[in-house]
């Protein structure tokens, strides 16, 4: 038995830009070990498993070491997926269905595909002890969501120039730590994602991260929508709209390979 699976570039429309992520189609529901072994030999940062559903598609994504419970750039790849491959029509919404994260929804807009996701502000909270000397710089405000802790540091260039302790980040009681400042240029605020702890020492483009920057940002900028970059060697632009208790994660996508996966 084969299996069609992608790779694909999310948050970006240049190749070799933004955040790859793997995606493998599946004809039916599949062992959680054998996909964590496949997400583990694709050696991403994210490997989405799409399982046909009646009403849509069942979505589960894994790192090469463990499933998470929210992910942006491969949900953005899937949705890529299903249009391109015409296993879902161009004027039809991506409807996935996931284990903790409800129901998630993919449309067009703008040129880009934008998704649906729920919102997870950020609540202060004291520094935890070792993450100042993790990260290597004190942040100016530090708080934490349902999945990372959020450091807002000085300035953009502190956060670009950022050079962590990986494996003193992984000690840290959480999936991964989002840094971030105000943008000096054409975005409004750039940050990074660290999450070493579940196998992905830094990631290109994170859309769940931006479920807490989302708030945040718009919070202290007074405006609902946003442009933002996040700045790893890769770099990807995600444009976020604050819609409640809801976060419309807007970006683009482009393939970079098929394949058949020899199950």
């Amino acid at each position: 038995m084969s299996l069609p699976i992608c790779v694909v570039d999310a948050f970006t429309a240049e190749k070799f830009r933004g955040n790859p992520a793997a995606v493998c189609l599946l004809s039916a529901a599949a062992d959680e070990a054998w996909m964590q072994q496949v997400a583990a030999e694709m050696n991403l940062s994210e490997t989405a498993f799409l399982e046909p559903q009646d009403d849509g598609w069942g979505l589960r994504w894994f790192t090469p070491k463990a499933e998470v419970a929210l992910c942006g750039h491969a949900t953005l790849a899937s949705a890529h997926v299903l249009w391109e491959s015409r296993r879902l029509a161009p004027e039809t919404p991506a409807i996935f269905h996931t284990l903790q994260s409800g129901t998630l929804t993919c449309g067009r807009r703008n040129g880009r595909i934008e998704m649906d996701f729920p919102a997870r502000p950020a609540t202060a909270a004291a520094l935890p002890e070792g993450l100042a000397e993790a990260l290597g710089v004190s942040p100016i405000w530090t708080g934490r969501s349902t999945y990372d802790y959020l450091c807002e540091l000085a300035d953009e260039d502190a956060v670009r120039n950022l050079k962590p302790d990986h494996a003193a980040l992984a000690k840290l009681p959480v999936r991964g730590v989002i840094v971030t400042a105000r943008g000096s240029g054409e975005h409004d605020f750039v940050s990074r994602f660290f999450a070493p702890g579940v196998g992905v020492a830094e990631d290109p483009v994170t859309g769940s991260a931006h479920c807490t920057l989302a708030p945040f940002w718009a919070a202290r900028l007074g405006k609902p929508s946003m442009r933002a970059w996040q700045a790893s060697a890769r770099g990807g632009e995600v444009h976020v709209r604050l819609k409640g208790d809801r976060v419309a994660l807007g970006g683009q996508a482009v393939t970079i390979w098929r394949g058949e996966l020899l199950a």
